[in-house]
């Protein structure tokens, strides 16, 4: 029973939690469709996508300062609970709340993976 146990936590320790980061202000509907997308794109048995403001975003909005607040607080806590195993970074650019989260990624030796061009040369330009 004990190396069954054993065997599937080292099994689980492949499997890799991502935060999925992309940019959501401007057309947050047709963002909220591109960070869905590409949560299909990557979700397989080994890496299993984060996005807990695709859930905020129903009912926070976006535009209102307390209410971002809210949502930036509740993408946060998903890294400082260990939800995270890596951050991957999306989109033509490198938002005010990807920074945020890049720095606390970096803060908590989680790594950040750039998956975007644009993203790339923001990091870059930004010095992160």
């Amino acid at each position: 029973m004990a190396h069954k146990m054993a065997k599937r936590r080292t099994a689980r320790r492949a499997v890799k939690t991502v935060f999925v980061a992309h940019p959501i202000s401007g057309d947050v509907k047709w963002n909220v469709k591109k960070v869905l997308k590409i949560c299909a794109e990557i979700h397989t048995r080994n890496i299993i996508p984060i996005a807990p403001y695709l859930i905020s975003l129903q009912y926070l909005n976006d535009e209102v300062i307390e209410d971002r607040k809210l949502g930036m607080d509740a993408n946060h806590e998903c890294f400082y609970r260990g939800f995270v195993d890596e951050l991957w970074l999306f989109g033509n650019r490198i938002s005010p709340g990807m920074t945020e989260e890049i720095k606390l990624a970096r803060e908590m030796g989680i790594p950040v993976i750039v998956k975007t061009k644009g993203t790339r040369w923001d990091l870059k330009q930004l010095g992160l």
